[in-house]
């Protein structure tokens, strides 16, 4: 009797340690599960992040680009400083009138595409609006919009060539009305400083422009 019930005692223990392991493992299991979790969750959010510049739909397809004051062509404006002038990595799009002349003018995209960012960065940038384009080969660039007065557009907004999304400023009374325009090829870069030797991620917005009519 007494090594019988050592016996039982023997096997209970057994069957406790096995339930002890099984449990042990369940969380092991459980770890590694949410640990997978976790990267398809960091996945999902670099997926949902290039969705914002890959893949358009095809209607917002960037075929063909226009100016972005004025007429199509940029009738009744001048470019008062080019690209590269004194370091200048855009254009600035002047009224023919000069002054403030051009204040309050409409600014439009110049090809269908998705606002990136609309919103105020102060100092001497004031409101800059910033959409990407993704061209027929699927390639995306950025055009950059800044000293505007008013924003007529928001983030995430789909937008098509030739619609007013902002209004021509002056940068809070910085300088006189104008728009500093830019187009970059390089989508990650910050909003940058306006001039630079470096041109690395920018082009001529006006060469492109003409190129891409």
């Amino acid at each position: 009797m007494k090594r019988n019930a050592l016996k039982i005692l023997g096997i209970l223990s057994s069957i406790a340690t096995i339930a002890l392991l099984v449990v042990i493992s369940t969380q092991s299991l459980k770890g590694e599960n949410d640990g997978k979790e976790v990267v398809e969750t960091n996945l999902d959010e670099v997926n949902l992040e290039r969705a914002q510049t890959d893949n358009f739909p095809e209607a917002y397809i960037a075929h063909h680009f226009d100016y972005p004051v004025g007429t199509a062509d940029g009738h009744g404006y001048y470019n008062a400083q080019g690209f590269a002038d004194n370091d200048h990595l855009g254009d600035d799009w002047n009224g023919i009138g000069g002054g403030n002349t051009d204040f309050g003018d409409p600014i439009y995209a110049i090809a269908n595409g998705r606002v990136k960012a609309a919103e105020d960065y102060g100092g001497g940038w004031g409101n800059i609006v910033r959409i990407l384009h993704q061209l027929p080969n699927g390639e995306v660039v950025e055009s950059f919009y800044a000293h505007c007065e008013t924003m007529l557009v928001e983030e995430g907004d789909w937008v098509e060539r030739g619609d007013e999304i902002a209004t021509i400023g002056n940068a809070d009374g910085a300088y006189l009305a104008h728009l500093h325009f830019e187009i970059r090829t390089d989508t990650s870069m910050g909003i940058g400083r306006g001039y630079s030797s470096d041109t690395e991620g920018y082009v001529d917005p006006t060469a492109f422009i003409r190129a891409h009519r």
